[in-house]
């Protein structure tokens, strides 16, 4: 690894070999709880039976071929993301990684701006990630994503996080679009609040702006809905023009895609030559999708997440511990905000964050990071309530030990 591969992941010295469920093993033969599960990409958990069953029978038939052909497994699964995942008439485009969804819908924003007045201004949201492509990446509003890479495309327009009055100040004859994470998950399991994109929604009607939701980490059940913004508003009242997905869509195997409305004629606006792809929505990757959400929707895992997530955050909050000022939960999003001052003083210099997960890890726990005072816990949205408990353990024993 350092001879031959970039050094651009800070990495823990752990080598996964296999997993299976909620559990990986490495190298060593060491056996971790898998609360990561590759940050929100495996809601089954590992190697589960149906994707394996899929992905071994379609590479047995066909692999690849050409989006110059019709595709009748890209046909299916697009049919299942808007019948039964979105419930809202549109049509979907398949690719690769969420960077490539986003960069996806800002070019369909770009596209109906030059259509409708040649507007092209996109407006995104301070602890925003959207990927790590130029686009995806400058619409992401952190320093710390942008550092050293200037200048960065023209065209977004950074606002507070769930400022109602800031977003409604920030509106031009520039502005084409509203792009929002439902829940931000880099930067700390942060939900938008009702009204403001209740706000964001009426904006976009009045100005004829596309509203865009990147659901890349919180759709397909990990807020216990397979439309993560329903777990924000229920029901039929927000009407998106656009969402981005990847993650969780694939069980691991790389996937993404986008959707659009086809309201005004939107899902016309990237006709032939205006976008594409090699790779994405091969036969062998949307049999992968099919299987995953087939299997979420088949077996009610947004209400396993839901039930499972509450109950974990309910037990939580009860320890009043000394070292956990907040948990947030939505089903399986669950963040845990850390007493920063307290851990800082054990952390010699290491986030709180980091510090912790390092300290789960080596008691065979994975979570994730999520800014510098919360961990994320991702956990297959199939869990038990005995993985929650032992994950509850173990998580407590170190919150202990280091108190």
């Amino acid at each position: 690894m350092q001879e031959f591969v970039l050094p651009n992941y800070g990495r823990y010295d752990v080598w996964p070999v296999r997993g299976e469920g909620p559990y990986v093993w490495d190298r060593d033969g060491k056996k971790y709880l898998d609360f990561a599960c590759g940050v929100a990409v495996c809601p089954l958990g590992h190697c589960p039976p149906p994707v394996v069953k899929a992905l071994t029978e379609q590479a047995n038939t066909l692999i690849h071929v050409s989006n110059w052909y019709c595709i009748d497994k890209q046909a299916e699964l697009a049919r299942i993301l808007v019948e039964e995942c979105v419930q809202i008439p549109g049509k979907c485009f398949f690719c690769n990684s969420g960077a490539e969804a986003n960069e996806g819908l800002l070019k369909l924003a770009r596209k109906y701006g030059q259509q409708t007045g040649g507007r092209y201004e996109i407006i995104t949201f301070t602890g925003s990630f959207h990927g790590r492509t130029f686009g995806a990446m400058t619409a992401t509003a952190q320093e710390k994503i942008h550092g050293g890479f200037g200048p960065l495309p023209p065209g977004f327009l950074y606002v507070p996080f769930n400022d109602v009055k800031a977003l409604e100040a920030a509106i031009t004859d520039k502005t084409i679009a509203i792009l929002i994470e439902p829940i931000q998950g880099e930067s700390g399991v942060n939900a938008v609040t009702p009204e403001f994109l209740r706000t964001a929604q009426r904006l976009c009607r009045e100005k004829d702006l596309l509203l865009l939701l990147d659901e890349v980490q919180c759709g397909f059940g990990r807020a216990g809905e397979m439309a993560g913004w329903r777990g924000i508003i229920p029901g039929d009242e927000i009407q998106p023009d656009g969402i981005s997905w990847a993650k969780a869509i694939g069980s691991g195997f790389p996937l993404g895609s986008f959707w659009v409305n086809d309201r005004r004629d939107l899902s016309k606006v990237l006709g032939p030559g205006t976008h594409g792809t090699t790779y994405g929505g091969s036969p062998l990757a949307c049999a992968v999708g099919i299987a995953t959400l087939r299997t979420i929707l088949d077996e009610k895992l947004c209400d396993n997440a839901k039930t499972r997530g509450a109950a974990i955050a309910a037990t939580a909050r009860g320890w009043n511990h000394p070292l956990i000022k907040e948990v947030r939960q939505f089903g399986l999003f669950i963040g845990f905000e850390l007493n920063a001052e307290a851990i800082s003083a054990k952390s010699s210099g290491k986030l709180p964050s980091i510090f912790l997960a390092q300290k789960l890890l080596h008691v065979g726990m994975m979570v994730t990071p999520a800014g510098p005072n919360v961990v994320r816990w991702l956990s297959p949205l199939n869990i038990t309530e005995a993985h929650a408990a032992e994950g509850l353990s173990i998580f407590k024993g170190v919150l202990d030990t280091l108190a």
